[in-house]
């Protein structure tokens, strides 16, 4: 699979918000289907099938230990999307920090359009 293709597949798995719980179970450990079904609202068929799909973005790994079948989280494909997202969130700060000088710019224009200019304004003395 291709890194943009592993990208989009992370993308779809974590459109779905079960699969990013399940995910931050994952990340206090290794859990088996049925430690993951327990705090969710939904049958472990269901948890068994979110894992698939979580397995097929290569966010988890399983392994078998014996009987019990446990699932690994997988930080390397959040790390790539992170990565990705992190490239966005630069061209975020830079366009607001450029937004907030340029409004910086304009308030003092018009703070000095406003300012009454010393050699123009009429002065009143005051006969005693």
């Amino acid at each position: 699979m291709s890194r943009t293709d592993q990208l989009s597949a992370v993308f779809a798995a974590l459109a779905d918000p079960t699969r990013r719980a399940i995910l931050a179970e994952l990340a206090n450990g290794d859990a088996t289907v049925t430690e993951l079904t327990a705090p969710l609202p939904i049958s472990m068929p269901a948890v068994s099938r979110h894992l698939k799909a979580l397995e097929e973005a290569s966010l988890i790994s399983r392994v078998r230990s014996g009987k019990w079948r446990a699932s690994h989280l997988e930080a390397a494909p959040l790390r790539d999307a992170a990565d990705w997202i992190e490239r966005y969130r630069r061209f975020w700060d830079e366009s607001l920090d450029r937004l907030e000088a340029h409004l910086a710019d304009v308030q003092s224009n018009q703070s000095t359009a406003a300012a009454p200019d010393a050699a123009t304004t009429p002065t009143h003395d005051k006969e005693n």
